[in-house]
């Protein structure tokens, strides 16, 4: 037999995004129960009811942040396969708008406890988000299957996530924009 979990309830739903709002500021490294909880109007009580554990709690989050990063997924999904470097420009351009450096600061600390506590909360998140941007990758490429477009797939992810990582600890837009569209026309 089959269990599935019931949807969540609206009290449930509005709390998470409280949560949510919450992490992209404070991080979840250190995220503490009592602080979170009276910013967002609850009690750590409730949050454990809600999501079962400390644990449960940074998996929903991790989950509605990636909700945001799917969204963005399916908005560049082409049918005319316009090719890598159009696609990665724009993946650029959505990465590094100044309204997201929260979320991706999110999402980098996020990929680094993944890699680093792969059996905790943070699970597999690293290695799902980059499986997910590869597939978007590769629906822009015309000969996405071959030995040739994995590696430049690849290289483009690993130019994106590099030049993130740069603008994140520097703030410089102009020079990081301007490095990832010189790596393109390459």
């Amino acid at each position: 037999m089959v269990t599935t979990n019931p949807a969540p309830s609206a009290r449930e739903r509005e709390l998470l995004e409280l949560a949510y709002e919450y992490a992209l500021t404070h991080g979840l490294a250190e995220l503490s129960l009592r602080p979170l909880a009276a910013a967002i109007g609850s009690s750590p009580r409730v949050l454990l009811f809600l999501f079962g554990s400390k644990d449960g709690l940074i998996r929903a989050l991790l989950a509605r942040a990636r909700t945001d990063e799917l969204a963005l997924l399916q908005q560049l999904r082409y049918d005319d396969k316009p090719g890598l470097d159009v696609v990665a420009r724009e993946l650029w351009t959505w990465l590094a708008a100044p309204e997201r450096r929260s979320l991706m600061n999110l999402w980098v600390e996020a990929y680094g406890r993944s890699l680093v506590s792969p059996d905790g909360p943070w699970g597999d998140y690293a290695r799902s988000t980059v499986d997910d941007w590869l597939e978007l990758l590769q629906t822009s490429q015309p000969d996405g299957h071959t030995a040739k477009a994995r590696a430049r797939r690849t290289a483009v992810l690993a130019l994106l996530r590099g030049a993130l990582l740069d603008l994140l600890a520097t703030g410089d837009l102009d020079r990081t924009t301007k490095a990832v569209r010189q790596a393109l026309s390459d």
